[in-house]
């Protein structure tokens, strides 16, 4: 039997053992007895904030040690000018969080990594302060075949051109901020198990992130829980720029639970990029199309998304490029505008749902349209369209279906249209209504065999 006494006595000596410093562990390669936190304090190396070229090469002697004994740095707060520091396998840097600041200090590149395992940046401000990088520098982070890169909690602030590039690349990009860059927040080609995650990611001058591969293939990049807001496109054109999301050849990549607003273009733009998952989204204030399924895609699931304010709500078109097989349910598409970005002559805004090839539309709510609620097929442009139990309300044409020689089948059926002023469901010509209202049924009795039109309610 323990007495009480006796117990107490054991329970105040292992409070009192935990209270102890840790065991030193011995040196290694240059470096004096750590604790067994295990980091690599920086500053206890001579690396000091504000110590100019000097520190900066001390710095990149101190994580190479560091990698060599697959240790973490530490910075502790302050400013450390960097530039053409390079990142060896194994890499690990921490700090703290908005106080350890990596400054670009100009004549080259800043952070580079390449053919690396595993890096891991966290807790760190890395800040371009605006200035020029060399030619040879796409981004102020360049990671290039690394197969675990992890940033977390990090900041990349003032790039003068894109923020982070990842090429042949797999890992997390997570809980991150990414601002002021001149080009993109994060550009990310040929990934390989690439997440990005909680990020924020804003006032980028061409592109949020992007997710590319240069030829068409399987990518699978998710990218989940973002806020996006405030992405231009400074370099123009009519949708190359100005994408909060852009996927680009990538296939079976996941976009799902992002907060995106004011996209110069696009909320969420996938071009040729087969199996898109676009999912639970919410888009504000979109300068052209908010969602964009377009070019050689097979495969593009846009569900219960959020489109509040853009020139197009949801388009799924290029049939005539290879864009086909979707399906775009639940979403909300409204406050749509007449006006885009441009003015081209084949453009056409002010619509809420447009797709063209073996799609099903249902589910959704479209409210507050310039011009079509819905559009079904463009010239000959239709095939296996079904759209079906949608509301639409508040639209100069509830349904704009196409009525051109060579057009495929579609089948409009149980869709309720509310203040449809110029007719719930009219046949045109390209851009032109050639019928009478067809929403009531009598399409084949007009001679449109390639229709179906039935049960629908004009209210």
């Amino acid at each position: 039997m323990i007495s009480r006494r006796t117990a107490l006595t054991m329970i105040a000596g292992a409070a009192a053992a935990g209270a102890m410093p840790g065991r030193a562990l011995p040196a290694s390669q240059g470096f004096p007895a750590i604790d067994l936190r295990g980091s690599i304090d920086a500053g206890a190396h001579g690396v000091s904030p504000d110590g100019g070229d000097k520190q900066s090469r001390k710095l990149a002697e101190v994580i190479a040690k560091a990698a060599r004994q697959n240790m973490p740095v530490f910075l502790p707060p302050g400013n450390y000018p960097v530039s053409n520091l390079d990142l060896p396998e194994g890499t690990r840097i921490t700090g703290v969080p908005g106080a350890s600041r990596l400054v670009y200090s100009g004549g080259g590149r800043m952070l580079r990594a390449d053919g690396a395992r595993r890096i891991e940046l966290s807790n760190i401000v890395i800040d371009g302060a605006g200035r020029r990088l060399d030619e040879q520098s796409p981004a102020l982070v360049q990671i290039r075949g690394v197969g675990e890169i992890v940033i977390d909690n990090c900041e990349v602030v003032g790039a003068g051109k894109t923020a982070v590039q990842l090429e042949r690349s797999g890992g997390r990009i997570e809980r991150s901020r990414i601002s002021g860059a001149a080009e993109y927040g994060l550009y990310a080609v040929d990934s390989t198990g690439l997440s990005v995650t909680g990020n924020t990611v804003f006032d980028c001058g061409n592109g949020g992130i992007l997710v590319h591969r240069r030829s068409k293939g399987a990518d699978g990049t998710i990218v989940s829980g973002n806020r996006i807001s405030r992405i231009g496109a400074t370099n123009g054109g009519t949708g190359q720029y100005g994408n909060a999301i852009n996927l680009f050849r990538a296939g079976n990549v996941i976009v799902t639970g992002n907060q995106i607003s004011q996209s110069a273009f696009s909320a969420i733009r996938a071009n040729s990029a087969s199996n898109a998952q676009i999912a639970n989204n919410t888009c504000l204030a979109s300068g052209e199309t908010a969602i964009y399924a377009e070019f050689a895609f097979e495969g593009a699931m846009v569900l219960g998304n959020i489109v509040d304010g853009a020139a197009n709500g949801i388009s799924v078109v290029n049939f005539n490029e290879g864009g086909r097989l979707a399906t775009v349910a639940n979403n909300i598409v409204r406050n749509m505008a007449p006006t885009g970005p441009y003015v081209l002559d084949e453009a056409i805004f002010g619509v809420g749902i447009s797709v063209e090839a073996d799609t099903a539309v249902t589910g959704n709510v479209i409210e507050t349209v310039p011009l079509w609620g819905m559009a079904l097929g463009f010239g000959p442009y239709l095939r296996n369209v079904l759209a079906s139990n949608n509301i639409v309300r508040q639209a100069k044409i509830g349904c704009a279906v196409t009525v051109v020689e060579g057009a495929g089948s579609a089948l409009i059926s149980g869709n309720l249209f509310e203040a449809v002023r110029d007719g719930a469901v009219i046949g045109h010509r390209w851009k032109t209504p050639s019928t009478a209202e067809l929403g009531r049924g009598d399409s084949q009795a007009q001679g449109f065999k390639h229709l179906t039109i039935e049960n629908n309610r004009i209210a």
